[in-house]
């Protein structure tokens, strides 16, 4: 069992900058993919950005040049900058096991296996 956990959400001013953090515990694998998503209230979960087994890194078309993924062992991170009131959500971390399918690289929620509890981001204007 793998448990993943969120941390760095808050609220920040339009055009500023917040990093969140995901952890995560248990049975833990080096070759598990790991994705970010969201989801505001009233709209459906969109990917925001993944990372494979070997590193690479797929971004949705709305964070690119302003997200930057990464991981390091057991802890995934999302660098956010020049934040947008549109960036408002809750931000889940989530991972998926090895598999012959892309999930992570194709920021598809419903191939992930274990997901965080969630980290809410507020973009004022």
């Amino acid at each position: 069992q793998v448990q993943l956990a969120e941390s760095g959400g808050g609220s920040v001013q339009s055009g500023g900058s917040l990093t969140l953090s995901c952890t995560a515990s248990g049975y833990t694998n080096s070759r598990y993919c790991m994705a970010w998503f969201r989801q505001a209230p009233g709209s459906e979960r969109e990917g925001v950005a993944g990372i494979d087994k070997d590193g690479k890194i797929t971004y949705a078309n709305s964070v690119k040049g302003r997200f930057t993924i990464s991981r390091d062992k057991n802890t995934l991170n999302l660098q956010m900058n020049t934040l947008k009131s549109e960036d408002t959500a809750t931000y889940h971390c989530a991972a998926a096991r090895e598999s012959i399918y892309d999930w992570c690289s194709g920021l598809t929620a419903y191939g992930m296996d274990y997901w965080g509890k969630g980290t809410l981001v507020t973009i004022s204007s």
